[in-house]
């Protein structure tokens, strides 16, 4: 149980996530302390570079330009107010700076090349940088590892088969073979996904070993709850559980033996007694700060109360992997392509999808 393994069968993977649930805690808790520190927890800060106006459907994001959720959008951030906000995080406890910007896959030019200009900034701050800018290239990737990224994310959201029916406009295949592009550089792969869209357990499990058979296996894995908001298709559905993120956690632990588990979305529907448990489970990321892109998000001084009475400590930046080198703009072997890739577009209708679509139009 402690090899990491990358032929996990769906059957194995259920089979663990419905064990007695002190058996799984045990477990879980156990292969996380044989590779993992279980009192060191990396906190992260989320940053919505550019936010809104995203041409994709995903039913779970305000984002989305097709639904009104009365997100208040803005153009790419200045690096200047980049700089200022990672210097905020790193002074509040944060090793790494994830930047997010609601763009369906990257497009070279002005605004590429100054996120590149962002990474470069950030990483001189000897801070973790991570990006999630939709789909890339390879030669986009090589480019922003030049940069001195330390982390693309680029999640799976769900199993191939529920996947179809939360998003319309961009292929399964198209997330893996971004996966794909950024394991050709030296950027580490971050990709995990959201509990609570409706799907089954089956589902869950069904993502779980799309994850784990990929060689090498993601360095860090978000596990989301699903924050239901107003306008988009999936605005009815209920929190997930508590129990459901408790066996969600162990069992990517288990699977994922040296991964970094990150408790992502939906911590403010969670008590630190809840929280605790998916800590013991092997949950040793949490993002930080009043938001996550645009959903709310515990406030850090409430994380760092947290920390104190369980005794956990920040993890440093860098123990995983070494700080990447920056290459500057003038000296970086890669320059744009102006690449126009063919990304899938399967548009198969999403009934819940085009509901949300047809309300906004109403509105608007």
């Amino acid at each position: 149980m402690n090899e990491t393994r990358h032929n996990w069968t769906k059957e194995e993977i259920l089979g663990i996530y419905n064990k007695p649930l002190m058996e799984l805690l045990y477990d879980a808790a156990t292969i996380h302390r044989k590779h993992h520190d279980p009192n060191t927890v990396q906190v992260s800060t989320l940053l919505s570079i550019k936010t809104g106006g995203c041409p994709e459907d995903c039913g779970y994001c305000p984002q989305a330009a097709r639904y009104h959720t009365n997100i208040e959008g803005n153009d790419l951030m200045s690096v200047q107010q980049v700089k200022a906000q990672a210097l905020r995080a790193k002074s509040s406890g944060s090793s790494r700076v994830c930047m997010g910007a609601a763009w369906r896959n990257v497009k070279d030019g002005v605004e590429f090349d100054q996120v590149l200009e962002m990474v470069r900034t950030i990483n001189k701050l000897e801070m973790e940088v991570c990006c999630t800018l939709g789909m890339i290239t390879e030669n986009q990737a090589q480019r922003l590892a030049e940069a001195g990224l330390y982390a693309y994310n680029h999640n799976l959201d769900s199993s191939e088969e529920y996947y179809k029916e939360v998003i319309s406009t961009r292929g399964y295949e198209d997330r893996l073979e971004t996966i794909d592009n950024v394991r050709k550089t030296n950027v580490t792969v971050c990709s995990g996904g959201i509990i609570g869209m409706g799907e089954k357990t089956e589902d869950r499990a069904g993502m779980l070993v799309a994850l784990s058979t990929l060689n090498p296996q993601p360095e860090s894995v978000p596990i989301n709850a699903l924050v239901a908001v107003e306008g988009t298709p999936l605005e009815d559905q209920k929190p997930v559980s508590i129990w459901d993120m408790v066996r969600m956690v162990a069992t990517t632990r288990i699977v994922m033996p040296e991964t970094q588990v990150r408790l992502s979305a939906g911590r403010t529907e969670m008590t630190r007694e809840g929280q605790a448990m998916c800590f013991f489970a092997g949950a040793n990321s949490i993002f930080a700060g009043d938001k996550l892109l645009t959903t709310p998000n515990p406030d850090v001084n409430e994380d760092m109360e947290m920390f104190k009475l369980l005794g956990l400590n920040p993890q440093k930046p860098f123990i995983k992997k070494m700080q990447p080198e920056t290459v500057e703009a003038q000296d970086s072997q890669y320059q744009a392509l102006g690449e126009k890739p063919k990304w899938t577009r399967p548009e198969h209708k999403i009934e819940r999808n085009e509901d949300a679509k047809q309300k906004a139009k109403a509105l608007k």
